[in-house]
């Protein structure tokens, strides 16, 4: 596994001798199968199928798209690798519509390349890579600071909440969320985590419990309507989700299900912690109102892999996602410290700033 300042990273995607590397993550938890990508169309496919999953990891993802389209372009006309180029990353926007990390990191990749308008095709083929790796080395780094300032919100000992998968398979490697707890059991905290199993993919049950096992945290799981039960028990301490997209005023986008925690955790006095990168940040958007919503196939709803578990011709609603108003998230945790509720708007619109003097 790649590494990163001595810690042994899970990292799902990651440059690999002239292919992308990708953790096939709708295998796990039966088989770890790793794909070779080598085709910009294989990897718009894998984002859509949920092999790579996870706002930061589509986005590490698509940039590796991008510098992929330039690696595979074999001629030396700059304008027409400009073209090819320019064709993966229309292909790879159209993939996921409410992560936007996605968005995020092709427009860097958009930005580099115009930056470069007088180079040579085997010079902006090594700028991509390049631009591409340090954005996959920043969310490493970016999930570490994330873990580092998250750690410091939990109690000595804690049970923590979690909703679907917001750990190192959702990021370049360590994870949002995920990286928070693991910050805090490396501070000596004693925090147990209650995975819910996450309809209708089950990335909590698949994908965190086989994460937090692999990392030696202990983790217990819980089908997703046993939520409140356990709040009104006094059986949990804290809530901790990622995010998708989070909208200048602080409402957040997150797995569908997350909108249902975050109200009762409010209705049973429980913190609510958001942990999300920068880049995750839309401050284009006053609010949540306006953030897109995926929608995906009945297929999720009416089964799981081969098992039909509804009468053939069943009308399904399947959002991807909902969205969580500000005024029942406490705080979101990001590389550049911690925005405090209710008022998140100067905070976040602070950080951002720090962000974008990072990347200049």
């Amino acid at each position: 596994m790649p590494k990163n300042n001595d810690i042994d990273l899970l990292s799902p995607v990651f440059w690999n001798d002239g292919k992308i590397r990708l953790l096939a993550q709708t295998r796990l938890p039966a088989e770890e199968v790793w794909l070779d990508i080598d085709r910009v169309e294989d990897l718009a496919r894998a984002i859509r199928e949920l092999e790579v999953r996870g706002a930061p990891a589509i986005g590490v993802a698509a940039a590796l798209g991008v510098a992929l389209a330039a690696w595979n372009y074999s001629g030396n006309d700059p304008e027409q690798l400009k073209q090819k180029v320019e064709q993966a990353a229309r292909l790879l926007a159209s993939t996921r519509p409410t992560a936007v990390n996605l968005f995020w990191a092709i427009e860097r990749m958009r930005r580099r390349l115009t930056a470069l308008s007088t180079a040579h095709a085997g010079e902006l083929k090594q700028a991509l890579l390049e631009e591409a790796q340090k954005i996959r080395r920043e969310d490493i780094d970016c999930c570490l600071a994330i873990g580092r300032h998250g750690a410091e919100l939990l109690p000595e000992r804690a049970t923590v909440l979690t909703h679907c998968n917001a750990g190192a398979l959702a990021t370049a490697g360590y994870g949002t969320a995920l990286g928070v707890i693991r910050a805090a059991v490396a501070m000596g905290k004693k925090i147990t985590v209650i995975a819910d199993e996450t309809r209708p993919l089950l990335q909590g049950a698949r994908l965190t419990v086989w994460e937090l096992m692999r990392a030696g945290i202990e983790v217990k799981l819980i089908c997703d309507n046993m939520a409140g039960a356990l709040m009104r028990a006094g059986r949990i301490d804290a809530c901790l989700v990622g995010a998708d997209r989070i909208a200048a005023n602080g409402d957040t986008a997150n797995k569908i299900g997350t909108y249902t925690v975050a109200v009762l955790a409010y209705h049973h006095h429980l913190p609510f912690y958001v942990a999300a990168p920068t880049s995750t940040i839309d401050l284009s958007l006053a609010d949540g109102s306006a953030i897109p919503i995926e929608e995906r196939s009945a297929r999720e709803v009416c089964g799981f892999g081969p098992v039909v578990t509804a009468p053939e011709g069943t009308a399904v609603f399947n959002p991807a996602f909902d969205v969580t108003p500000a005024g029942l998230i406490t705080s979101i945790i990001t590389e550049k410290g911690i925005a405090r509720g209710p008022d998140f708007a100067p905070r976040l619109a602070e950080m951002c700033r720090l962000s974008r003097n990072r990347e200049s």
